[in-house]
């Protein structure tokens, strides 16, 4: 059977391939090996630019060529690999050996120079540092341009909705009125914050031989300070930062960070799915209607607030393998095992699940049509949430007893109107101007700053 997004397993690459597409950029077999190849590249031109007595001839010419080798990767290449791993069953010895065969393709490099391919490394060198280089442009090219996405139009909802009174509802009951605006304000507040937490989190990446040491580095050229080597050239040719002391493998500590960092913010948008959700069943907002949408297969009046739910669910997913991986990763035995390698392979799927999210939380934000009359009915229904300023105001005037007072009046099965509280004011042995400016709270005036 042909392989297409009918017969795909994952969600990911079959239902919500096209919200996804842009991942195979960074989290395919594919991309990590292009990855692969673009680390021992960078490494082999770093030894020239060092340079070790063996290259320091070394035509610096050909490093754009060299270059070329990742920037012009394709799926053929990437195929020929795979056909070297049968051979192998390796997966980082079949770059090196792909890369040796498209270094004879460059006629002027120097034959004795390949064996400088992959020199002194360890597989997890070029693994430990092509993940955390896939998972930080992903971030950049994909996730935070999404979340800004969101947050942008939160933000100018809010905006928008300012001024526009509404009920609140603390416990599920009428609190003290709120404004719409400021409501959605502190979603953008929330995400904006967390947001900045996770681009301050660094990503770090294990290069340092095959124990951590650079046993085979120190033993080759002691004359060298391979950890001062080590830091420039995952620091300015990755962008990355390198963990000083590890064992073969990352200690994974501050990628888990940044899997936490991610969780948080995927736990307010299932706030916000929520809480919007919840706005829609109140009548707060109708959904725009698109021709031959079905909301129901049995119910035909149905518009259901399905882009909440799917944003959701998937956020749901996405939090659970992201927790998993940042329990998981950080813990190994010894100096390795190999629970890392094949649990490094999913750092993409959380992040596929989000991206799926954050598109239908859009997608729901931008079908609302604000229902202000039903906004006003509800204030208007619940005079009940004034008397806390009425209260607070005699508290000021020392008043006795206001709250009791109050809660007398207020705390009842029977509806508060306009005229039950008027009747009440005007029963307070207070001066006029403040019967007068207890007369003013209206619900929906009495919305605070």
């Amino acid at each position: 059977m042909e392989l297409n997004s009918l017969t795909a397993v994952s969600p990911i690459d079959g239902r919500y391939r096209s919200k996804t597409a842009a991942l195979t950029e960074f989290f395919s077999e594919y991309a990590l090996i292009r990855y692969r190849i673009r680390v021992e590249i960078e490494y082999f031109i770093a030894l020239c630019e060092l340079p070790l007595p063996q290259l320091e001839d070394f035509d610096c010419c050909l490093f754009e060529p060299l270059r070329d080798i990742y920037r012009k990767f394709t799926p053929e290449h990437a195929e020929r690999v795979k056909e070297i791993e049968k051979v192998t069953n390796h997966d980082v010895k079949a770059v090196e050996y792909f890369i040796k065969e498209q270094l004879a393709t460059i006629s002027a490099f120097p034959a004795e120079a390949k064996e400088f391919i992959h020199f002194g490394l360890t597989s997890q060198d070029i693994n430990n540092t092509s993940v955390p280089l896939s998972v930080k442009e992903a971030l950049e090219q994909v996730y935070y341009p999404l979340v800004e996405e969101l947050i942008e139009q939160l933000n100018d909802y809010a905006e928008a909705w300012k001024n526009v009174p509404m009920l609140a509802k603390t416990h599920g009951q009428p609190a003290s009125p709120t404004r719409l605006g400021k409501e959605v304000m502190v979603y953008v507040y929330r995400l904006e914050e967390q947001l900045r937490s996770l681009k301050d989190t660094p990503i770090t990446a294990k290069f340092g031989g095959a124990t951590g040491n650079f046993n085979a580095h120190h033993v080759a050229y002691p004359q060298y300070d391979w950890r001062e080597f080590g830091n420039k050239f995952v620091g300015e040719k990755l962008g990355l930062e390198r963990e000083q002391f590890t064992t073969q493998i990352s200690n994974y500590d501050w990628l888990g960070a940044l899997f936490d960092a991610m969780r948080r913010i995927n736990t307010i948008v299932i706030d916000l799915d929520r809480d919007f959700w919840m706005y829609i069943s109140m009548d707060y907002f109708k959904q725009k209607i698109k021709a031959g949408e079905v909301g129901s297969s049995a119910m035909p009046h149905k518009v259901n607030p399905i882009d909440y739910e799917n944003s959701e669910g998937n956020l749901g997913i996405a939090n659970a393998l992201l927790q998993f991986l940042a329990q998981k990763l950080p813990v190994s035995r010894l100096q390795r095992d190999l629970t890392d390698s094949t649990v490094l392979r999913n750092v993409g799927v959380p992040m596929g699940h989000a991206v799926i999210a954050f598109n239908s939380t859009l997608k729901g934000l931008r079908k609302l049509i604000l229902n202000e009359q039903k906004l006003k009915e509800d204030l208007d229904n619940t005079w009940a949430v004034v008397a806390e300023g009425i209260q607070t105001i005699l508290r000021r005037e020392a008043y006795p007893n206001p709250y009791e007072a109050l809660k007398a009046l207020t705390r009842t099965n029977e509806r508060m109107t306009p005229e039950t509280i008027h009747q009440f004011i005007d029963t307070l042995d207070v001066k006029p101007e403040v019967k007068a400016e207890l007369m003013a709270i209206t619900p929906d005036t009495y919305t605070g700053i």
